[in-house]
């Protein structure tokens, strides 16, 4: 926790001077005549977005479809669970992606220290203020993105206030100074496993299903009820964390109009990008299944163990909304935009980022051996603690309001999968 706030490997490029940031807004077509595009190419980059937990496995894929969209990029990451090697791995793809289109490759800068560092997250957010010409100070970072949070299920039941205090307490510390700093677009990394027992109650999941408000809810058969603020069944520390979370960011925006907050509800995240030099690799022992299933696939591992065999699903093992992780990162690029062009249906609004279609565990391992031409050993365990049996996303409120979904299938997911083993050289 204690690590340098600045990181010495690699040498980012400096801001840029922001241009025109307090020119009303004109409207596109006028001046540009259908050349913006062209213009864009060659404007000076001078939009920052911060990202927590950023090299990890879902930040570091966030953080390289940020730099492709032509967003500079500020990663926090204290590297305890991530390589300082990502770093660099997402400047290559950065900078081979913009030369291929001949555009200006934005800057990329890692503080690698913990985000609850509030001395060194002040002296971070001083860097990039600058004077409006009314004298009034301001802040060149348009966004954040919070990945930084402690995520496994079985720890969290094993040690909660390790979760309690970095999750949440964490959260309420680092709202509290990005406000101070005037900065208050705020993407929240949140979980499926805030809808609990109801993912296995038949009901389609959505959103109004957990709600922080009273709410208008449409059932599937289309009569509408009244939805009271709560939730229902959450079976883990890990999962109330981030409805705590949820309820926080929903409370904070309700008291300040200036805040605009979307909670970024996430089903299972797999694959990784296509080239094989960004995956999932943590530091920490893995707990999600593509990255045991890679280990056991390696010889790391003598066989995969599907927990839990006699679940009420197709063919008895769980069945979850597995999404790749390329398209769960461009989601993050659609709710940022839609957020900063004011286009929320309120300023705190939560989505549903998958698929809208479950894949058993089964399933999945059977993809990834057809891909791989290997066969991947396993066997039946007993249930986890704090596990549902099926967890499926209805994805229609992101498609209506963020324009967003899903492109890459399964077999997609796992063919990026073999393309980082061959990179990585763990392949035989």
């Amino acid at each position: 926790m204690d690590s340098p706030r600045q990181s010495d490997a690699s040498t980012p490029l400096e801001p840029c001077s922001p241009v025109g940031v307090d020119t009303p807004a004109t409207q596109s077509s006028v001046l540009f005549d259908g050349h913006l595009e062209e213009l864009l190419r060659n404007f000076p980059l001078d939009q920052y977005i911060l990202v927590t937990g950023g090299l990890g496995f879902i930040g570091s894929h966030t953080t390289l479809e940020l730099l492709k969209a032509n967003y500079n990029v500020i990663v926090i990451d204290n590297l305890s669970n991530s390589f300082q090697n990502v770093f660099d791995r997402i400047q290559t793809l950065a900078s081979q992606y913009h030369e291929q289109q001949g555009t200006k490759t934005p800057s990329l800068h890692l503080h690698a220290h913990d985000y609850r560092d509030t001395v060194a997250l002040r002296d971070l957010l001083q860097q990039y203020q600058i004077t409006s010409r009314w004298g009034t100070l301001k802040s060149k970072i348009s966004g954040v993105i919070h990945f930084a949070a402690y995520k496994a299920v079985e720890e969290s039941i094993r040690n909660p206030l390790k979760y309690y205090s970095n999750n949440v307490s964490g959260l309420v510390d680092f709202a509290m100074t990005l406000g101070d700093f005037g900065i208050k677009t705020f993407v929240f990394s949140s979980s499926a496993t805030v809808y609990g027992t109801l993912a296995t109650s038949g009901l389609p999941l959505k959103e109004e299903l957990c709600v922080h408000k009273e709410e208008l809810f449409t059932e599937h058969s289309g009569s509408e009820k009244i939805v009271q603020s709560g939730c229902t069944g959450i079976t883990n520390p890990y999962g109330r964390t981030k409805w705590i979370c949820e309820a926080i960011l929903a409370d904070l925006a309700a008291s300040d109009p200036e805040w605009t907050i979307v909670a970024l509800r996430y089903f299972n995240p797999i694959g990784c990008d296509e080239s094989g030099l960004l995956g999932e690799d943590p530091r920490q022992t893995p707990t999600n299944l593509l990255p045991v299933v890679v280990k056991v696939m390696t010889g790391q591992y003598k066989e995969l163990q599907m927990f839990g065999t006699d679940w009420e699903t197709e063919d008895g093992t769980a069945v979850r909304d597995f999404i790749h992780v390329t398209d769960l990162a461009r989601g993050h690029i659609a709710a940022l935009s839609t957020a900063n062009d004011g286009k929320l249906v309120e300023n705190f609004r939560t989505f549903n980022l998958g698929t809208g279609t479950g894949h058993s565990v089964r399933e999945v391992v059977e993809t990834m051996e057809s891909v791989s031409s290997k066969h991947i050993p396993r066997k039946a365990a007993g249930r986890r603690a704090g596990d549902v049996g099926s967890c499926v996303a209805v994805a229609t409120r992101s498609q209506d309001e963020l324009q967003w979904k899903t492109e890459k299938t399964l077999k997609d997911a796992c063919v990026s999968l073999c393309n980082f083993l061959d990179v990585s050289g763990l392949s035989s």
